[in-house]
């Protein structure tokens, strides 16, 4: 049939080493104003969603952890990690230009994920040959996708191009959008996606996005855009669903299929995480490593007694220097696989809870309770005298949301860029980075700049 030469189906090493038959990758055309997809059957469209994903976790993605990720390069622009490298020390110091290649990849890696997203939607919108269910589970992935990625342009870079289908000669010239517009964009895809994803994985294990995974991003975003009501109500619905979900142990929370993951991405066949790789040294005795804990965070940030700090910072001293690490990955490389990248996890959600019932009236003793909760998991084990101490509930709304920054601060360090949008988000982020950036910092460095090979391509997007 025609329709097969509308399929772009890539074999490539280079692409997480996934074989032909495990999934299929459509890429942007280089020539062609136009990219027609149109999915045979099932099987098509689920391996075109299997590719999706594997692009997002390759080593140089922007979802995959790494070295080149966000998770990386925005703990160092915040104040969680020291860089010492090329690679690093731009973001560690706020200096960044349109010219560099991370600040281009963190750019063109969540439009290409949008690009296949909208593949997707436009091929399962054409075919004839797919079941109900499967066009169903298709479409909410592809749309749930999409408005992931919207959501890290959009808060790395502020306004960006809205780009809602393939065709070349719209999405080449499109100018940016308003913050305000690619927000609604966001909800109404996570919208459209609740309503077609099933509560049900449909992966084994927790790599492929639920009904929950939806919900807990929906949360995210409302909370980004202050509508306290929704934020608290989408936390809600997956906090409740006790029966899936659960506060783990912290040596057992970024496992593959953690009872606290809402969702993971399965890393590359036969390793373990990118972050794994990225945070534990290579070496225990060769200073200085690419990037290290912050003294003040690894010192400082913990109360006494916290456990998360035994379980989740380490250190070591080589050449008479003592350098801090993230552990919340705890292998750095081996064949048997153990651990996913954590992209969504329950914790995030209570203190989401938390956050949107503190701002809102007569909340702010059950938004103080969820904290606990939070707090709670990190008492020592039976016997300690000294356990962390819960959080009054009597607390005012300006020492409750101090709090609620706190408690994500310890909680969610070095996980995809949370510290840096929560000092952005609450207009904390002058007080904070600029006593410790200083002189480089600026108060307009809360934005990465567009990078300059995107300008040139399309003038319609210049700073």
């Amino acid at each position: 049939m025609k329709h097969n030469r509308f399929i772009y189906i890539l074999c490539s090493v280079a692409i997480l080493q996934f074989s032909c038959k495990e999934f299929l990758k459509l890429d942007p055309p280089k020539t062609s104003l136009v990219n027609e997809t149109v999915f045979l059957n099932d099987s098509q469209a689920l391996s075109a969603v299997l590719g999706m994903y594997a692009t997002m976790s390759a080593s140089n993605s922007y979802a995959s952890g790494g070295s080149s990720s966000i998770t990386n390069f925005t703990a160092l622009s915040a104040d969680e990690l020291i860089g010492y490298n090329a690679l690093n020390l731009p973001y560690y110091e706020n200096q960044l230009t349109p010219e560099l290649s991370g600040v281009s990849n963190l750019y063109s890696g969540p439009y290409q994920s949008i690009y296949t997203a909208n593949s997707i939607l436009e091929g399962t919108n054409a075919s004839n040959g797919l079941s109900t269910t499967v066009k169903a589970q298709v479409t909410g992935e592809a749309q749930f996708v999409r408005a992931f990625s919207y959501f890290y342009l959009v808060n790395l870079y502020g306004e960006v191009p809205l780009q809602l289908v393939t065709d070349y000669k719209v999405t080449t010239v499109a100018s940016k959008s308003p913050t305000s517009i690619i927000y609604e964009q966001i909800i109404n895809d996570l919208k459209s996606a609740e309503n077609l994803l099933l509560e049900a994985y449909t992966s084994t294990g927790r790599t492929r996005p639920n009904k929950s995974a939806v919900q807990a991003l929906l949360a995210r975003t409302y909370l980004y855009i202050k509508d306290w009501e929704n934020a608290e109500k989408y936390a809600d619905l997956v906090i409740k669903k006790t029966d899936s979900y659960g506060l783990v142990n912290y040596d057992g929370i970024f496992l593959m299929n953690s009872k606290e993951a809402i969702w993971q991405l399965m890393p590359p066949p036969n390793n373990n995480t990118q972050e794994g790789v990225l945070f534990i040294p290579s070496s225990l005795t060769a200073p200085p490593p690419a990037n290290s804990l912050s003294k003040n965070f690894a010192l400082n940030a913990f109360e006494p007694n916290d456990k998360r700090k035994d379980f989740w910072v380490k250190s070591y001293v080589a050449g008479g220097v003592t350098y801090y690490y993230p552990y919340k990955y705890k292998v750095r490389s081996s064949s048997t696989v153990s651990e996913y990248s954590m992209i969504f996890r329950l914790t995030e959600q209570y203190l989401i809870r938390a956050e949107a019932r503190i701002n809102q009236p007569g909340k702010i003793g059950i938004g103080i309770a969820d904290l606990n909760m939070v707090r709670n998991r990190t008492l020592p084990t039976t016997g300690n005298s000294n356990p962390i101490p819960p959080l009054s509930i009597n607390l005012s709304k300006e020492n409750a949301l101090l709090a609620v920054e706190q408690e994500r601060r310890v909680e969610l360090f070095t996980e995809w860029g949370h510290r840096w949008f929560d000092l952005k988000r609450t207009d904390r982020a002058n007080a904070v980075l600029g006593p410790l950036k200083s002189p480089n910092w600026q108060s307009a460095d809360i934005l990465y700049p567009i990078p300059r090979n995107e300008v040139t391509r399309n003038p319609n997007i210049g700073n």
